[in-house]
């Protein structure tokens, strides 16, 4: 298979464990602090009642049985059977910390589960939890994802984020040296974000030290704030080629260590307001990588240097 321009997680996967690892999306039945009222009741503005989850635990489904039950498809589709759960759904670190033990406890006793990545706020870690992630890292991987979003904090605001940029800044330097990679979710197509201001994320992002990112989409879904903005004209959607020549914008000023986990997003479907292209990923990925080699570009060509802060 031809190299990509950028450094993939399958080969990322691949120089660790020889083979091929596939993440399984995890349900812990948590909540969010910017959903609950700690923060606010309303959430970011671009998230519904799901959190980006597959509600496998209001079905009551255990944290086992969600894995076992993805299993065969992911052997059968992806020829292997080693699995990093991958807790998604909404803030993942968001209880205490005798609680989050038996989650990734129960996660990592299912057998080929080799390690997890825990997706979470940067305003909800703190030493004592990241002190029990850093314990699985003896005998297995252990990603922690931050949602970041943007490098702004107008943005930050606008969407309701709840923190601040030098929340995340925090959270980074305080899982650093704990052998526990970290990864930032970034949003391209934010309200009110041009070109350069995105293209300042990824030169911000860049300077962290990370190990990995996240490019997702701003797509449009029902129940959500964004939804009403879409509506009333405030909000156009980037389109597809826009959005592909952004994330090409992006990447070519990371630093070519770090790990391009996700290229864009996956809407459900039936929740799905706006983009429609956004629902033809293959299409989008395919272009991205089109436009790689029209621009003669690749992961860490326009990267400014720099060190972690």
């Amino acid at each position: 298979m031809k190299k990509r321009p950028y450094r993939d997680l399958n080969t990322y996967f691949k120089s660790l464990f020889g083979c091929r690892v596939h993440k399984v999306t995890v349900d812990a039945g948590l909540s969010c602090p910017n959903r609950d009222g700690t923060l606010s009741t309303g959430g970011c503005i671009y998230c519904n009642a799901r959190g980006s989850g597959t509600g496998a635990r209001q079905q009551g489904l255990s944290i086992t049985q969600q894995i076992e039950r993805a299993k065969d498809r992911i052997a059968r589709r992806f020829k292997t059977n080693q699995l990093l759960a991958y807790f998604q759904s909404f803030t993942n670190t968001y209880a205490p910390v005798e609680r989050l033990r038996a989650m990734y406890d129960e996660a990592l006793a299912v057998e080929n589960v080799v390690g997890m990545a825990v997706g979470t706020r940067p305003d909800c870690v703190d030493d004592t939890k990241l002190d029990l992630l850093a314990s699985y890292t003896r005998d297995h991987l252990v990603w922690v994802e931050y949602g970041l979003q943007s490098a702004h904090d107008r943005t930050l605001a606008r969407i309701n984020r709840g923190h601040d940029v030098a929340c995340f800044e925090n959270a980074v330097k305080a899982t650093r040296g704990r052998n526990i990679r970290i990864c930032a979710h970034v949003i391209l197509g934010l309200p009110g974000e041009s070109r350069e201001d995105m293209l300042t994320t990824a030169d911000f992002i860049a300077g962290m030290g990370l190990d990995g990112v996240k490019l997702h989409l701003l797509y449009v879904v029902r129940g959500t704030a964004m939804e009403t903005l879409y509506n009333s004209g405030a909000y156009r959607c980037l389109e597809q080629r826009e959005y592909a020549e952004r994330v090409c914008d992006f990447i070519e000023r990371l630093p070519d260590t770090m790990i391009i986990q996700r290229l864009t997003g996956d809407p459900h479907p039936r929740e799905l307001v706006a983009p429609d292209w956004s629902l033809q990923k293959k299409e989008t990925v395919d272009l991205i990588h089109t436009l790689f080699r029209e621009k003669n570009t690749w992961q860490g060509k326009r990267y400014r240097g720099g060190s972690p802060s």
